[in-house]
């Protein structure tokens, strides 16, 4: 019997922006970029692609926008 794998269910759950933005600053480390609601929408609007349904899920997201945003604020810093 399979167990109740509640970490994965969590990951691929569909979210709003507004829990995503909860989910993903839960747990980083200090030193660590936070997210915001204007980031979040900006990674949205350079990734439509990724938003067809127009939800947030940390399993297809998360990394992907930990990866992103130092590169992007790396940017408004020049």
């Amino acid at each position: 019997m399979k167990r109740h794998d509640v970490d994965r269910e969590r990951s691929e759950r569909k979210h709003s922006q507004a829990e995503f933005l909860t989910l993903y600053n839960e747990g980083l480390p200090g030193d660590f970029p936070r997210a915001t609601s204007a980031l979040l929408v900006v990674y949205q609007d350079q990734y439509p692609g990724q938003f067809r349904d127009g939800f947030w899920s940390l399993d297809l997201h998360r990394k992907k926008f930990m990866d992103w945003l130092p590169g992007y604020l790396k940017s408004l810093e020049s």
